[in-house]
């Protein structure tokens, strides 16, 4: 499902990684990162795609709502855990969405 933004502007947190082969505890720690960010201020929606490249994306209305999530204490360690276990390689880019369009086939 297509996460539900409101009218621009907002924010988007991109996330892309390469994975290593460990996958024990990733799958419940994603889960459980998205369930946390769902009760964050701010929080507007993620969207994910795992493949070669997995690519997330999460929605916040602003950069002190991003900041505030950056250092939630549960997601810290699940940062550092992912430095020391699941990922190979990653990078995080921080956009403004100025302009939003879509699609639905109904």
């Amino acid at each position: 499902m297509l996460a539900q933004t409101p009218e621009p502007p907002y924010y988007a947190v991109i996330f892309t990684s390469i994975r290593t082969d460990v996958t024990e505890g990733y799958g419940d720690t994603a889960d459980r990162m998205v369930e946390l960010a769902h009760g964050q201020p701010g929080f507007l929606g993620v969207e994910s795609a795992r493949q070669a490249v997995g690519i997330t994306v999460s929605y916040w209305a602003s950069l002190e709502a991003i900041r505030h999530w950056k250092q939630d204490a549960e997601h810290r360690l699940a940062q550092q855990t992912g430095r020391e276990k699941w990922y190979e390689s990653y990078k995080v880019r921080i956009c403004k969405v100025e302009r939003d369009y879509g699609f639905n086939h109904l």
